[in-house]
């Protein structure tokens, strides 16, 4: 396993995101396999967690705390504050209530610090800069070691790395999503040393090859169903990449999960995705991504690939879209 750095902090080139066992894609998986699933991830070499306050809600930064907890000063974690977490998916960043949120994810997490705490969603009821002197806050304090920003704008990057350093931003970066590309998020990320954070790297699910234009997924557990792009229709309509990931895989001895996750680790040396599963198998297959080497070549054929293809349907629900940060 290669390491990255975000900013400063140094990880394993592919993370892993806890996300998935405990919440939004299905019911939670049992505690003893999320426990193996991660300490697997660790045994071949990821070093990197990511979980939130807001997975469950609870349950995912306690499954994470439990996983690793017997290797706690091996491994980096990152969570996430800044939802209401009220029964509405309201949001609350207000510099009390983020200071109140760390000192319960570090006993959920079983840990005397949090090594990178990221903005879940920008809150546009709190200035960005009091966002991140609350955080510098706790930097000082020793309680949270790097300052991170989920989803944010390009202008907010700058205005909160103005107060307190950014180390990553997260936002959802895959094959199939590619507005970081163009919203200026990505070359802000690059100009002010920033690493950047990939989550849904496999498109949620799409582009592991294994969803179809008959997939059904459960609307009491799955999140996916209330998003547009997962409608029938548009299952269906987006087969054309998933046949092109499947054939182009095929040419090099790999998976479509293994295609997508090296395409975004040879685009920037700062960005660590950190694909989500229950599953040991997935997770192996995950890792298999290192071995695949795309050259800048191979980079130049896949894009114009793509650049063919149309992407149909929106990547979230029209509520959750109104939670992405478009300040420009």
């Amino acid at each position: 396993m290669k390491m990255r750095k975000l900013g400063t902090l140094e990880v394993s080139e592919i993370g892993a995101g806890a996300m998935s066992i405990s919440a939004n894609y299905g019911p939670p998986a049992d505690i003893t396999q999320g426990i193996k699933t991660l300490r697997t991830a660790h045994d071949n070499g990821v070093t990197f967690f990511d979980t939130a306050e807001v997975y469950g809600p609870y349950t995912s930064e306690k499954l994470v705390g439990e996983a690793l907890a017997p290797i706690r000063d091996q491994v980096r974690i990152a969570t996430k504050f800044g939802f209401a977490i009220d029964g509405t998916i309201g949001l609350n960043s207000r510099p009390e209530r983020i200071k109140q949120v760390a000192e319960a994810s570090l006993q959920r997490l079983k840990t005397d610090r949090i090594d990178l705490f990221y903005q879940h969603r920008v809150d546009p009821d709190v200035p960005i800069e009091d966002v991140a002197g609350a955080v510098k806050d706790l930097i000082q304090e020793g309680k949270v070691l790097h300052f991170g920003l989920s989803e944010p704008s390009a202008k907010t990057i700058r205005l909160a790395h103005a107060v307190q350093a950014v180390t990553a931003v997260q936002t959802e970066y895959s094959m199939m999503e590619r507005n970081p590309e163009t919203n200026g998020v990505l070359a802000a990320c690059e100009e002010l040393g920033i690493g950047f954070v990939p989550w849904g790297p496999m498109g949620m699910g799409y582009l592991t090859g294994k969803i179809d234009s008959n997939t059904k997924l459960d609307p009491k557990s799955d999140l996916r169903t209330t998003f547009e792009r997962f409608s029938r229709e548009n299952l269906a309509a987006n087969m054309p990449i998933i046949d092109f990931l499947k054939k182009y895989a095929g040419t090099k001895g790999a998976t479509p999960s293994q295609i997508a996750l090296s395409w975004l680790l040879a685009r920037k040396p700062f960005i660590v995705p950190i694909p989500g599963t229950r599953n040991v198998d997935h997770l192996n297959e995950n890792l298999g991504a290192l071995r695949v080497e795309l050259t800048p070549a191979d980079l130049i054929e896949i894009d114009a690939a793509l650049s063919k293809i149309t992407v149909h349907g929106g990547r979230m629900n029209k509520m959750q879209m109104e939670l992405v940060d478009a300040s420009a």
